[in-house]
């Protein structure tokens, strides 16, 4: 209600008679609940400050929404006024750090680093690691490992240092050429390398399928004397699997299981998604009811794989497991399903898929939106794709210059027929499905 004052003194004065009292715990929920829109979190920040109600947590929250919206300016102002009231700045200086790699200005991210000093604090190791890990996770890689071995000095070069670096290349950009000189790196500066470095380097090399690497590096990793984790079963699994060696990846699962590992659903995704994307869905099937019998529930990742290699008519048979193990189907689940008929150029399959995503509950959103035209257009089907982008803005969403000119373009059916489907898909229509499947179903309305 205060939103819709012309001053915040109206909108403050309101606050005040409207009877409600404030408190530490009404500041900062109200603060959460308005963390989309900065500036009523802001009002609702200083009312709780006008009335005592503010305290670090609350400031810490305000650093964080601020960053969100990029209103770091108002954000350092917060964390003077705390250095001022002789209250702890660190969570929010290290929040500070989070929010500008987030918003990719990692200079200003090493900056608010680098003056932590300014404000009672000492940039320690902890703070320094913290540093590396967020500008990695945020694909600012190179800046970290320079910022690293700049800093040797202050900070000497640690497995710990380069193994966040390397999860960077391993995880974040899988670059196997990157990870392999980070690794001579740590030789060259007498840095053994761990467990966890052995681990990362197994998981770059599965996910590119390098077969022969992964291996080679599970047996020098036993013979240093570090015990593999689930992690490293599951990187082998997978590129087992993926690379045609379906019987060793079922004799690692019972390796697991002798070493007293406990196979979770991710160890079975990793085997069920290479088998999907290789059509060898009776082998994916087997191991999902393997899985269910251990009493390891699949997840929304388990039945993505499955969309991925079925069929049109076995779709929604998937899409009800899912919505029986209360799993979705979500908005991802239909962003997968809409780009995969595209990509198979089957732009009828895509229409009827969108159709039914009200079924499902599933309100569509500007990526579902934007999917759809840019492939119904590409698909040669124009009339339909100007339809969908007419409801598109209907619905509030913002012209899309790129979307526009595309629609502009003269663009050749691929197919005549497919100038037909234009009429064929109505909003309401019941879509049909193939019979036989191996879950029966009445109907797939809910």
């Amino acid at each position: 209600m205060a939103a819709h004052f012309p001053s915040e003194a109206e909108a403050m004065a309101s606050l005040d008679e409207s009877g409600i009292r404030a408190n530490q715990n009404l500041v900062y929920s109200v603060i959460w609940e308005l963390r989309e829109e900065w500036r009523l979190a802001f009002l609702a920040f200083k009312w709780g400050d006008k009335w005592g109600c503010v305290d670090e947590k609350a400031c810490e929250l305000m650093v964080w929404v601020l960053g969100n919206h990029r209103k770091f300016n108002t954000a350092w102002i917060l964390i003077r006024d705390l250095h001022r009231s002789l209250m702890s700045t660190r969570k929010a200086m290290l929040i500070m750090i989070d929010r500008y790699a987030a918003a990719n200005v990692p200079g200003k991210a090493i900056y608010a680093f680098r003056i932590m000093d300014k404000f009672r604090m000492t940039p320690d190791e902890e703070a320094f690691y913290f540093l590396l890990n967020v500008l990695c996770k945020n694909g600012n890689i190179e800046e970290a490992e320079e910022f690293m071995l700049v800093n040797k000095k202050f900070f000497p070069l640690e497995v710990e240092g380069f193994n966040i670096i390397l999860n960077g290349w391993c995880n974040i950009c899988v670059d196997v050429f990157e990870a392999k000189r980070i690794w001579r790196e740590m030789s060259k500066y007498c840095i053994d390398p761990d467990a966890t470095t052995y681990t990362l380097m197994i998981s770059c090399f599965s996910k590119v399928g390098n077969l022969f690497d992964s291996l080679r590096l599970y047996d020098g990793m036993k013979k240093r004397g570090w015990v593999p984790g689930i992690e490293v079963y599951n990187s082998l699994v997978y590129v087992l699997t993926r690379e045609n060696c379906f019987k060793e990846a079922l004799k690692i699962l019972d390796k697991m299981k002798e070493t007293g590992l406990q196979r979770d659903s991710a160890t079975y995704n990793s085997m069920i998604r290479p088998l999907c994307e290789a059509k060898k869905l009776e082998d994916a099937r087997s191991l999902m009811a393997a899985m269910i019998e251990e009493n390891v529930s699949p997840t929304i990742e388990t039945y993505h794989a499955f969309l991925e290699g079925i069929v049109f008519e076995e779709t929604f048979e998937v899409l009800d497991r899912m919505k029986i193990a209360g799993l979705g189907p979500t908005e991802d689940t239909f962003l997968l399903l809409l780009a995969k008929f595209f990509k198979l150029e089957q732009p009828e399959n895509a229409l009827k898929i969108w159709v039914e995503m009200k079924q499902y509950e599933v309100a569509s959103n500007l990526t579902h939106y934007t999917v759809m035209v840019e492939g119904l257009a590409r698909c040669g089907l124009l009339t339909k794709a100007r339809e969908y982008y007419a409801e598109m803005r209907s619905n509030g969403y913002s012209d899309d210059p790129k979307i526009q000119k595309m629609l502009k373009m003269p663009v050749q059916d691929k197919n005549d027929k497919r100038k037909k489907l234009g009429g064929q898909f109505k909003r309401n229509q019941h879509v049909s499905h193939k019979k036989g499947s191996m879950v029966g179903r009445k109907s797939h309305r809910h």
